[in-house]
């Protein structure tokens, strides 16, 4: 049992779809603690998507609960929820969504336009701060179409962080990417929760992305099969 402090505990948590019920999860159940890194690892619709969604406030289950910090996160309002995704969530996704008529440091930038409260000269630095951590300061005034698909991952990646989540949701983050952008993509994902101490929750079908996590879950027609846990993240 891990003893750093436990953020979410998922309790028999099911998603049905459509008029035909078609089950996306059925029963899952799981623990993650403070600066776990968990990949969720499983072929095109067994789930792993559907619970990172869940988890994030981006969609609702049919049955179960999610807990974060022993907070029910659907009994709260709407309201509460959107204020819980912009300040303690960062998504990450394999097509990386980015506005194509702002800049890389716009882009960035633009989880920080949400908080009013933010002086204007603290926004410049975070996003100076992470666009250097992501090797991509040469290119803050560039656009999306100025850039390759690593760069754009990159990018997609500091807006995620830019805002310090405590929680990173990643899906098939190196989906999109070639082998070298791939393991740079991972290895900042490793710093994440080794460093930082952000928790990190992948999907991902590879077994190659998915060694570099602490836990691996692997999961099947919306179920848990097992999870083993490795010794150290490699």
């Amino acid at each position: 049992m891990s003893s750093k402090p436990l953020l979410i505990e998922v309790r028999e948590l099911s998603k049905c779809y459509g008029e035909h019920q078609v089950n996306a999860l059925r029963q899952v159940s799981l623990q993650i603690a403070v600066g776990d890194f968990v990949a969720l690892m499983g072929p095109s619709g067994c789930g792993k998507s559907t619970l990172l969604n869940i988890l994030g406030a981006i969609d609702r289950p049919t049955a179960g609960s999610v807990l974060i910090n022993g907070e029910n996160l659907f009994e709260k309002s709407e309201k509460a929820l959107t204020q819980f995704r912009r300040e303690r969530m960062g998504f990450i996704f394999q097509s990386f969504n980015l506005l194509t008529t702002l800049t890389v440091a716009e882009n960035v930038a633009l989880p920080l336009e949400l908080n009013p409260k933010l002086k204007e000269a603290t926004r410049k630095d975070s996003v100076k701060s992470i666009l250097e951590r992501v090797s991509m300061s040469h290119r803050a005034n560039f656009y999306p179409s100025q850039l390759s698909g690593g760069e754009m991952q990159r990018v997609a990646i500091a807006r995620a962080l830019v805002h310090r989540p405590a929680i990173v949701l990643a899906d098939e983050p190196t989906g999109n990417l070639d082998t070298e952008n791939g393991e740079s993509i991972l290895q900042l994902l490793r710093e994440l929760s080794g460093q930082d101490g952000q928790t990190v929750l992948m999907a991902t079908h590879s077994d190659e992305a998915a060694q570099s996590a602490q836990r691996i879950i692997q999961m099947r027609d919306g179920r848990m099969l097992n999870e083993p846990i490795l010794s150290e993240p490699v």
